[in-house]
Formats: structure tokens, C-alpha cells, sequence
């Protein structure tokens, strides 16, 4: 692992063993390659928004149950599209850190980009349950009947979203903000990207038609519901920043002792948290298309990643009121 590849990551701990010997080795050519051009980071996550969005249009076809050869084609190519799109997606970060050229719209936008590629996959999985659901009209012993499908395809598009906001949105939320916590306490406040909602709308408050674009502002508004829920999840984890301030002032004066015991508290909980990230999410999301009962991802996500989702969230927050009870 050259110096070059490590400065390009946040840290090794907070990668999971596929991207850290796979997909990152190659992101990081990839933004040497984009760097020499002097393309900017944030044209790379706008591509693999555009990228990971036309993913949805081959995933809506059924795959070799309903399609044969040419179905199963349709899916690999959506996967092939979505693997690209997190590429690039992991690419414009390692890009921002060796090129220097870091923003917050970027950072932003790196939280969006998910969003962007999920959103039209999930509807077109509604549409596809719409239009090929023999299998799981099968095993529940359901006539298939147009009043049938429609009651069923209105169950499905309520998972989705149950899915989609609920799930995917707030655990991929979570999963973001624990790994700036672990970074804010492996490599000071430098070296993460820990945000605040307070600070977030101090930043909003000083916008204003002529110094930025609506798009901007738009953006920053949206971001600071973003970090509001991140902390309104994690309450025992504010309470222990409360109290770091009060008892030692601006974060940069708290004893490496302190930030020692958080580390090794944090580094068995990331790995766990690196399963609620798009690497374990895709595998479930690509079996369940490719067997032809892409439904089946909705349930998944609500039930296995939702117990995972609260696994982490629990752990993370008892080791939290431990360190902050010991301050007292």
C-alpha cells in the first residue's frame, strides 16, 4: 500500500475489506487519472448520480424467470451500472483528498448521491413487481387476478417506502455520521467531516442571494435536516459532546487518553456499521433481482438491516453514556 493510495482513504479502519483491497485500489488510479485532467471531484459525483440512476431502467426488466437470456442480461448490466456508480462515488472523495479541492458542497452532494441512484431503482422495482410477480403470487396461494396485483403492488410500493425512508435513508445516514465520529477521534477534527446542525445553520444563515445560488442554499437546507436526524438518533453520543466541551472547551483539548478509550470503544462497532453501507446492501439488492423477486429486498431491508440498523445504534450509544458517565 503506497503513501499516495493511504493519503487518498479517510482511514483503513473504516473500510471493509472489499473496498479497502479492491475497490478503493482501483478508485485511487482512477482519481490520479481524473486529477491529471483536472477534472473536479464534484463533476465525479454528479456522474455517478447520472450513472446509478440509469441502472434503474434495466432493473426494471424481470430477469431469466420472466426475461430468459436476454432478462438476466437486463439485470446484469443494472448491476454492472450501479457497481460503476460507486466506484465514482468512492472515486470523488480519494479525488477531493489528492487534488486538495474539498468543499462543503461537495460533501453534500456525496450525501445525496445515494439517494439519487436509489430512489428511481426502488420505484422500478415497484413497477417490475407490477408487472412479473407469479413467484411470489405462488407461494402465497394468491389467484392472479388485475384486482389481486393492484392491492398487492399498493403493499409493495408501501414497503418501498417504508424501505426507502425509513431504511435505506436512515441507515445509511447513521452508518455516514459513525464513521466522521470514529474519524473525529482516530485523527482530530482535520481529519473528519463531523458536522453539527448548529453549525450547519450558522452557515445557512449567512447565505444570501448574492453571495450564493439557490441551488446552494437549497442544498444547505437540506443538509442540516440531514445532521438533525443524525443527532437525533444518537443522544447519549451528544451528551458526551456536551460534556467533552464543557469539561475540556474547543474539541482539540481533549486528552488522548479520552479520545484512546472512544477509539478502541468505536473500532469493533465499525465493522458492523460497514455492513449498513452500499457494499452488504447491494449484494441483497442483486441476489433478489437475479433470482426475480426483487420484493423481497423491501422485507430485507425493513427486517435484517432494520435489527442491524438498531444493533449498531445501541452498541454505539451504551459505550457513549459510559465514557460520558466517567467524566462526571
Amino acid at each position: 500500500m503506497n503513501e499516495g493510495y493511504k493519503a487518498s482513504l479517510k482511514s483503513s479502519e473504516t473500510e471493509d475489506w472489499l473496498d479497502l483491497h479492491v475497490i478503493r485500489p482501483f478508485c485511487y488510479y482512477c482519481a490520479l487519472a481524473f486529477n491529471r485532467f483536472d477534472i473536479h471531484p464534484n463533476t465525479v459525483t454528479i456522474w455517478s448520480m447520472i450513472v446509478g440512476a440509469v441502472s434503474a431502467f434495466f432493473f426494471a426488466c424481470g430477469s431469466f424467470y420472466y426475461g430468459g437470456s436476454w432478462g438476466l442480461t437486463m439485470n446484469i448490466i443494472a448491476i454492472v451500472l450501479l457497481m460503476i456508480a460507486d466506484i465514482l462515488d468512492c472515486t470523488d472523495g480519494q479525488l477531493a483528498r489528492l487534488s486538495g479541492k474539498k468543499s462543503r458542497i461537495g460533501r453534500i452532494l456525496d450525501g445525496v448521491a445515494g439517494f439519487a441512484w436509489f430512489i428511481p431503482i426502488y420505484l422500478v422495482l415497484v413497477y417490475r413487481f407490477y408487472m412479473h410477480h407469479d413467484i411470489e403470487f405462488g407461494w402465497l396461494g394468491i389467484e392472479n387476478t388485475q384486482e389481486n396485483t393492484l392491492i398487492a403492488t399498493a403493499i409493495v410500493y408501501v414497503l418501498g417506502l417504508i424501505s426507502g425512508i425509513a431504511g435505506l435513508a436512515g441507515q445509511q445516514r447513521l452508518a455516514d455520521y459513525y464513521i466522521q465520529i470514529h474519524l473525529f477521534f482516530l485523527k482530530g477534527e482535520k481529519g473528519s467531516e463531523l458536522d453539527n446542525s448548529a453549525r450547519q445553520q450558522e452557515i445557512y444563515d449567512q447565505m444570501t442571494p448574492e453571495n450564493s445560488s439557490w441551488g446552494e442554499r437549497y442544498f444547505q437546507k437540506s443538509y442540516i435536516d440531514y445532521t438533525k436526524k443524525q443527532e437525533g438518533v444518537t443522544p447519549q453520543f451528544q451528551r458526551l459532546m456536551q460534556k467533552l466541551r464543557d469539561k475540556f472547551g474547543a474539541t482539540e483539548y481533549i486528552p488522548e487518553s479520552v479520545r484512546k478509550q472512544f477509539h478502541d470503544a468505536s473500532l469493533p462497532v465499525i465493522f458492523w456499521n460497514g455492513l449498513l453501507t452500499f457494499n452488504f446492501r447491494s449484494f441483497w439488492l442483486f441476489l433478489f433481482c437475479l433470482l426475480d423477486i426483487p420484493a423481497m429486498n423491501f422485507v430485507w431491508e425493513i427486517v435484517g438491516m432494520g435489527l442491524l440498523y438498531c444493533y449498531v445504534n445501541r452498541r454505539h450509544e451504551s459505550f457513549c453514556k459510559k465514557i460520558a458517565d466517567g467524566l462526571d
